[in-house]
């Protein structure tokens, strides 16, 4: 771990390895008048056949809801990591019934999450699914008009929180299983910075910049997340700056 101590507001990188997530990064606030503004950045693998969407800016408080039931969660999460997937093989993946996984689909399909791919199926019965954006992002500003999509994003920033920290917990859970090098590589950052709320929003971008610079450097799109020569994992990633005092 390394931590250096400043003064005002506070970043935390983590990076750890896993079996189900991607990269993910979490930009915070950026209005000096409403300093709780939460903006968040999902940062996808997507298949190349499609030439998907680079961001898609959620701005339906219904989409948030669906995205953030635990299922479907680790569903997209399956997509994002194993790729282009069918009912079966994420029924496998998960321990879901194939009947679970297809209502599931059905709800992240409606809220423009998931798409079907076509290109893939080898006959008519056959249905492959893949996520339908490069990356993700919602602001909470967004949603601030209405007290009931206001409370759905809430809801849906402390899920991700919780998912987001669920994984470094179960990384830690079972590192005693893990080789000495994946103990060693493993890392936590925090560090006091004393921003403005643009320059907190400047350094959001370049951390996102960062983290997709290296997701298309380890893993092109479309290609298989698997072991290789060089012993790649699928490794979770997630940054958070927000203002605080010690």
């Amino acid at each position: 771990m390394r931590r250096v101590i400043g003064n005002s507001g506070e970043a935390a990188l983590i990076g750890l390895r896993t079996g189900t997530s991607p990269g993910a990064s979490v930009r915070s606030p950026g209005s000096a008048s409403k300093i709780y503004n939460i903006c968040c950045t999902i940062l996808l693998v997507d298949d190349v056949q499609a030439a998907p969407q680079a961001v898609q800016t959620l701005t339906d408080s219904r989409v948030l809801a669906a995205m953030s039931h635990p299922v479907r969660r680790r569903l997209l999460d399956v997509l994002i990591v194993d790729g282009p997937s069918t009912v079966g093989m994420l029924a496998g993946r998960t321990g879901q019934a194939a009947g679970n996984i297809s209502h599931h689909l059905k709800v992240l399909a409606q809220a423009l999450l998931v798409e079907e791919a076509p290109g893939l199926a080898r006959d008519r019965r056959e249905h492959w699914w893949r996520v339908s954006a490069v990356s993700r992002r919602w602001s909470s500003t967004v949603f601030s008009e209405d007290p009931a999509s206001e409370a759905v994003a809430e809801a849906a920033e402390s899920l991700n929180l919780e998912h987001q920290v669920g994984k470094v917990r179960a990384w830690y859970a079972k590192r005693d299983s893990a080789s000495r090098e994946w103990n060693d590589a493993v890392f936590s950052a925090d560090i006091w910075l004393r921003l403005t709320s643009a320059e907190l929003s400047q350094l959001s971008d370049e951390l996102v910049d960062l983290l997709y610079r290296w997701r298309d450097r380890t893993q092109p799109a479309g290609a298989e997340q698997t072991p290789d020569e060089a012993g790649r994992r699928p490794v979770f990633v997630f940054a958070r700056g927000v203002p605080a005092e010690p």
